[in-house]
């Protein structure tokens, strides 16, 4: 097997290796003789009603156990998609809300308290960030920046008494380090602290909770649903009274999801392992290509043995995203880049990614960070690639032309 071939199974062998429990979780429908429909239909509504009284009292109790109770604490779809999501990650719960940074605040909320101290890693996704510095300061919480790359010397000595919440994003979604999980893990549990992690960009192929992460976030958004067509989050827990606090945070927040919106990510999943087989081994295609480019000086996907992290992506991940980042040489002007990115056809330009198409995003003088130590290797303009299902000799040529235009 040649190099090229073994990256490739590399990145899609975990999408491979999930397709079966992709289409078959969460299907448990009754048998019916008059036939069941394969996928489960949206079910709508605010109001429910119980025989008795005794029977909405009773059921009024159950509030942990996924049971309908009343419209805004769950439908059976949402429902439905909790138990998927939970068995993806590895969970024994899942609570679904309205967005992925509802899943990020949410999470932060349920388990900060006043006086409270926190630790997010300077590559954080920048919503976020401005969810820490804003309404969590006005709530008497303090958010430290940590280097998302540092060791645990470095961690443990930025641990406080009243350090409640350590953050981590892993990779981060704009710079693309990869985090020790493991080793963050057990600092912030020798602290008394809780790990909270971002997972969106390693649902399936990353496995949370055999990492010591006490709380999964998903924005469900991105590969989940697939299509671009909804807004939806996950926060997962493994343990018991974590998802009592969860679920009381949830239901004392509102937070839920739509019936559509669930139904579409529900069905979006049964083709997630298909289309990111596919989707990951084409953005390693373009990785490789733009890597070997004289414009580019430094592709920053975790799969390529020469993108910071890399050990950690090889020794924790099952597959690879087919989102990465590329930064430019130093010569080229913020400017010449935008040109470049204007001249695309096939990468739309836009926020967010996971879904089908090719997407292309300018970083430089979005990415804001805190911590004086947190500095990128190069200073060239950078972007952001997320490559879809469309042929990758196709996705080449566009960016082949494109930068003819950086080179004018």
């Amino acid at each position: 097997m040649t190099d090229r071939q073994a990256l490739h199974d590399a990145v899609s062998r975990g999408w491979r290796q999930m397709g079966t429990l992709l289409v078959h979780l969460a299907r448990d429908l009754p048998p019916d003789p008059q036939g069941t429909l394969v996928n489960a239909p949206p079910t709508r509504g605010s109001t429910v009603l119980f025989p008795t009284v005794a029977d909405m009292n009773e059921n009024g109790d159950r509030r942990y156990d996924h049971e309908l109770i009343y419209g805004a604490m769950g439908t059976p779809i949402q429902h439905q998609l909790e138990a998927a999501i939970a068995a993806i990650e590895g969970a024994r719960h899942t609570q679904i809300v309205s967005s992925g940074l509802a899943a990020c605040s949410t999470a932060l909320l349920g388990f900060l308290g006043k006086n409270g101290h926190c630790l997010l890693p300077d590559s954080v996704y920048g919503p976020t960030r401005r969810f820490a510095n804003t309404l969590l300061r006005r709530f008497g919480v303090e958010t430290s920046y940590y280097p998302p790359t540092i060791d645990g010397d470095g961690l443990r000595a930025l641990m406080r008494p009243n350090t409640q919440i350590v953050f981590a994003e892993s990779p981060g979604s704009h710079t693309f380090e990869v985090q020790d999980v493991a080793m963050i893990a057990d600092i912030a549990h020798e602290g008394g602290a809780r790990l909270v992690l971002d997972n969106t960009w390693g649902i399936g192929i990353f496995h949370p909770f055999a990492h010591g992460v006490d709380i999964s976030i998903q924005a469900l958004t991105k590969y989940p649903s697939g299509h671009s067509d909804s807004i939806i989050g996950a926060i997962s827990v493994a343990d018991d009274q974590d998802w009592q606090a969860l679920r009381d945070t949830a239901i004392q927040l509102g937070q839920l999801a739509g019936p559509d919106d669930c139904w579409l990510t529900l069905r979006g999943l049964r083709t997630m392992g298909a289309r990111l087989e596919r989707q990951s081994r084409n953005a390693l295609d373009v990785a490789l290509w733009l890597a070997d480019r004289p414009e580019i000086a430094c592709v920053l996907h975790p799969a390529l043995p020469s993108c910071p992290g890399h050990y950690l992506w090889k020794r924790d991940f099952t597959g690879a995203s087919a989102l990465f980042g590329v930064i430019l040489r130093d010569e080229y002007s913020q400017s010449s880049m935008i040109s470049m990115i204007d001249s695309l056809t096939l990468f739309g330009i836009g926020a967010s990614w996971g879904g089908y198409e090719s997407l292309v995003l300018p970083t430089t003088g979005g990415i804001v960070r805190s911590s004086k130590h947190n500095k990128t290797p190069h200073s060239g303009p950078a972007f952001r690639l997320h490559i879809g299902l469309e042929n990758p000799e196709d996705l080449i040529a566009d960016l082949s032309n494109g930068l003819d235009v950086l080179n004018q």
